[in-house]
């Protein structure tokens, strides 16, 4: 990947904010991410986001940690954080705001355990597609403490098949309808890459598969969801 979010929130960072990301899916039009999103504070969070930070306990491993305000938050409260992303623009910006465990890593090469895994701002994204869940579930097992949590939002986007007159219409060369291409563009640099939304019931089962319990935390506004993950 051209590191696309990462050059993004490098810019942002280091004062070359000039214009937002522009995002779309293989079943959505382009959309705009403002940057100063991805640094917002503690109180400008979703509720589902403060909850899971609440929720975060021990040593905590920021999977997917983007520009580092979860990190942050829970730094200030006293917790031992270690952010970790694929991005090395993103990890550059992380340690300007004053991160010092951050670091450039896919999560399925961590070897240290945790109590605490959070996969925020649609965290089920890093398992691609539903065949592959219960493999990176498998591995995240491994980075559990006893008694340790992994704390997961994400969505179930299936009103964005629904037609006008309330039917769906799905495409049936698909395996699952939350698994999608998205698209990302800064400055004249695009990259496209596997994602996935997953709904509850989806997770569930590939928790059961593995030996998970699933909890349904909480619900969001549009058909989002925080869910906790402990071991069976």
């Amino acid at each position: 990947m051209n590191d696309v979010f990462g050059s993004a929130i490098l810019d942002y960072q280091e004062g070359n904010y000039t214009e937002d990301l522009v995002t779309s899916t293989s079943i959505s039009e382009e959309d705009t991410l403002a940057l100063p999103y991805l640094f917002r504070a503690f109180s400008e969070m979703p509720s589902l986001e403060q909850t899971a930070l609440k929720l975060s306990k021990g040593r905590v491993l920021d999977i997917g940690c983007g520009a580092g305000s979860h990190s942050l938050h829970l730094i200030s409260k006293g917790l031992n954080v270690k952010s970790i992303d694929i991005s090395e623009g993103a990890i550059k910006a992380c340690k300007l705001r004053g991160l010092k465990s951050a670091h450039v890593l896919d999560v399925m090469n961590e070897t240290a355990t945790f109590d605490t895994l959070l996969l925020l701002m649609n965290g089920s994204g890093i398992f691609q597609s539903l065949a592959h869940t219960p493999l990176v579930l498998k591995h995240l097992i491994t980075l559990l403490n006893p008694e340790g949590q992994i704390l997961i939002d994400s969505s179930d986007i299936k009103y964005m098949y629904q037609d006008d007159d309330g039917g769906y219409w799905m495409d049936t060369n698909k395996a699952y309808y939350g698994e999608l291409d998205y698209t990302v563009r800064y400055k004249g640099k695009e990259a496209t890459f596997r994602w996935m939304y997953l709904d509850f019931e989806h997770l569930k089962i590939a928790c059961n598969q593995v030996g998970l319990k699933c909890e349904l935390i909480e619900k969001g506004p549009h058909y989002d969801f925080l869910a906790r993950l402990t071991v069976d």
